[in-house]
Parts: structure tokens; sequence; C-alpha cells
């Protein structure tokens, strides 16, 4: 393939974009998408629409995930796959622990929230990305439980994740 050529997309797999990316390229719609519904329907109903679409969207992914692992994924499966969200230095994380029933971290920068704010949609950061993380436990494994008290997102200083397989799982 010369430098002109586009690569095949046929042969492209979503996975291989950096999730950075992909979240841009979404916001980039649903800021149109949002715009719509809150004239048709006011600001509720469109945060309403963008959060379940969000929701769904993160389910589908963790379901992906977990069907290409080929069994029930636990915590240290999901520590292997945690580059993906930290590719292109996305995230900067402080790994706290990380086990078969426990992963602990703290998020001291994310360009998720960053990129959000840049594209003027800081207000539905959380709606875009951050919902995302609980809802993509439901598709991964629903056993996995995300406790997080605080987001850059929503202005502290870092995000506190805190993920635990349910009692008995």
């Amino acid at each position: 393939m010369s430098d002109n050529e586009a690569p095949r997309t046929d042969t492209m797999d979503i996975n291989d974009i950096p999730i950075l990316l992909r979240r841009k390229i979404e916001a980039m719609i649903l800021k149109h998408v949002l715009e719509v519904i809150t004239e048709r329907s006011g600001r509720e109903e469109a945060e309403a629409v963008i959060g379940d679409t969000c929701s769904r969207s993160a389910i589908e992914q963790g379901e992906q995930l977990a069907e290409a692992l080929g069994r029930t994924p636990n915590l240290t499966d999901f520590a292997e796959i945690l580059p993906n969200w930290t590719r292109e230095d996305a995230l900067q994380i402080e790994l706290l622990e990380a086990t078969e029933d426990k992963m602990d971290f703290n998020v001291r920068r994310c360009r998720y929230s960053e990129m959000y704010k840049e594209m003027g949609l800081g207000d539905i950061g959380h709606l875009l990305s951050c919902n995302r993380d609980g809802d993509f436990c439901i598709g991964y494994n629903p056993d996995i439980e995300l406790t997080r008290t605080q987001t850059i997102m929503k202005g502290a200083s870092h995000c506190d994740f805190r993920y635990r397989m349910k009692k008995g799982a």
C-alpha cells in the first residue's frame, strides 16, 4: 500500500481504533443529537436519551469483550484489557491493587474529560464516558461491581475506581 492509499476497511476492527478517538467521533455526532432532542423535547429528555444510548453501547462493548475471551471474565482479565482505555495516554492511572476479586485504581489525568470540555460537552461528559464504566460491567460480567465516589469530570482532583467481585460470584 502506498502512502496515498487509504487503509482497507474490510480488515479493520473497531478495536483497532483508540477508545479516545472513538469517544470523540461519537461525541461529535451525539452533540447534534443532543441539540435536536433538546429543541424537540427539552434538555432533560435529551440527556436521558444520550445517557441510555451510551449505557447500551457500554453493555454491548462489555458483552463483545467477554465473548472474545471465551469465558466469564474476572478482575484479572479486566486489568489485562485496561490498556484499551489508557491507550495514547488517555488516562493516567495509579494502580493500587489488582487481584481476581478486587481492582482499585485512581485516575490522575483524564483526557476524555479534557476532550469533552474542549468540545463544549463538559456538562454531559459523565453521560458520554463516566457512566459507561459501571454499565460496561453489566455486559462484561454482571458480578463485577464498581464503586466510585468522585470523578475528574465532575471537578474532583482524581477519579477513584473500586471494582469488586460480588460475594458468592
